[in-house]
């Protein structure tokens, strides 16, 4: 009978344990490093909220304005011209003065006499030689005419005398009246020539002479029209001046009103009585009303270099503060449409999509287009006609990342 006897195997070393440990914890990590990089991947792909700023649609008031540069200007502006050619003295008023009506504010001189250069001296000497030798031919002429004349009337009175005792024709008679009738007329010819000689003699001589003492007694003094300001000195340096040169603006400067350039399509919508305001002149905005809307339009080329249709609106202070003067550059805001509780949102929510108006509206934290109807448009709001209820959230300055149903989250 055979005994069995039981094999015993040799037991692993502990290295080989080891080794075996080390495979599967390296294997563990490796497949949990696998599964964060899935999960990586995953969480990656997965769509973000996107992080946008809200508003909510409310009800307020709003108003639909027009903003343009504008100027002030004197309501009732003078200008001073000079009534005659002269010689203006030197003006020591200043811009800012006050001044009354009837006050002098200029004076012109004469003119004064132009220099002769030598030639031309000359020739005045010549002048004044030849007037005198005329008049003394002149004179010469009026003694030969005035014996002429005097032997001329003796004749004819003795005619009249003949033909009445019968000694000589009437034919005589008549031929002795009119040889008297030519002597007296030649002698009033004579007389004229020297009158003229006179004349000549005068105006050469002026030519020649200095002025005289009474140049000052025939000065014009320029006087202020109306009571007021100076608004600006056009001229004060003295010197020779032409009549209707301009020399000062008069005016009243609390009398200011402001002329804003706005486009023709906006000032279709602008009427008299429209408030408006007036801001970055250096003080506190000021109030106002349209006066006027000018009927014609002008071209004014843009910083663009575009030609642009324009129309001179007008409009007057309530009260104009003394450091607003005469040309100053402001900002006006022209109210055209004011209304009370008006359903708004902010203009930068909305955007056209298709032809159409239209917002991003959020629902559950995500996002959904909301087709709009707007009424009047405001400068930062518009109104909603349809579409829309209070206290509904939408999407302020929407962006391209934007769509139907993505989920977002609030700034």
């Amino acid at each position: 009978m055979t005994t069995l006897t039981p094999s015993t195997s040799p037991k692993r070393p502990d290295h080989a344990r080891r080794r075996v440990v080390m495979r599967w914890v390296k294997r563990v990590g490796l497949g949990l490093v696998g599964l964060g990089l899935a999960a990586g991947l995953a969480y990656a792909w997965m769509p973000k909220p996107v992080a946008v700023d809200l508003a909510v649609a409310r009800r307020a008031s709003l108003d639909v304005e027009i903003s343009e540069d504008g100027q002030t200007r004197v309501r009732d502006r003078f200008v001073v011209s000079v009534s005659t050619s002269g010689e203006l003295q030197r003006i020591e008023l200043e811009p800012g003065a006050i001044v009354a009506a009837g006050d002098v504010l200029a004076r012109v001189s004469p003119p004064h006499a132009a220099l002769l250069d030598p030639r031309s001296r000359k020739e005045a000497v010549a002048r004044v030689a030849v007037a005198v030798t005329r008049q003394r031919a002149a004179q010469t002429a009026i003694e030969r005419a005035t014996m002429g004349r005097d032997a001329a009337v003796r004749d004819a009175e003795r005619a009249r005398r003949l033909v009445a005792s019968g000694a000589i024709t009437v034919s005589e008679r008549e031929r002795a009246e009119l040889a008297e009738q030519l002597a007296i007329r030649d002698l009033s010819t004579a007389e004229l020539e020297r009158a003229a000689a006179s004349a000549e003699i005068q105006a050469a001589r002026a030519m020649l002479e200095a002025p005289g003492p009474d140049r000052a007694a025939r000065e014009v003094e320029i006087a202020a029209p109306v009571g007021g300001k100076i608004l600006r000195v056009l001229r004060d340096s003295a010197g020779p001046i032409a009549a209707g040169t301009p020399l000062f603006e008069l005016g009243d400067p609390r009398a200011i009103e402001v002329v804003v350039d706005v486009m023709s399509s906006d000032a279709a919508q602008v009427t008299a009585g429209m408030p408006v305001t007036i801001e970055r002149w250096g003080g506190a905005n000021l109030k106002g009303t349209v006066r006027r809307v000018e009927p014609s339009a002008f071209t004014r080329i843009s910083a663009l270099g575009v030609e642009e249709q324009r129309v001179h609106v007008v409009a007057n202070l309530d009260a104009a503060p003394p450091s607003l003067g005469d040309g100053f550059r402001v900002a006006a805001t022209i109210v055209t449409w004011h209304g009370d509780d008006i359903l708004t949102v902010p203009a930068s929510a909305v955007f056209r999509d298709h032809g159409s108006w239209a917002v991003w509206v959020i629902r559950e934290h995500r996002v959904h287009l909301q087709r709009l109807t707007l009424g009047h448009q405001g400068r930062l709001d518009v109104e909603v006609a349809s579409g829309l209820s209070p206290g509904d959230q939408v999407v302020l300055h929407p962006g391209d990342n934007l769509a139907e149903d993505r989920k977002i989250e609030a700034r």
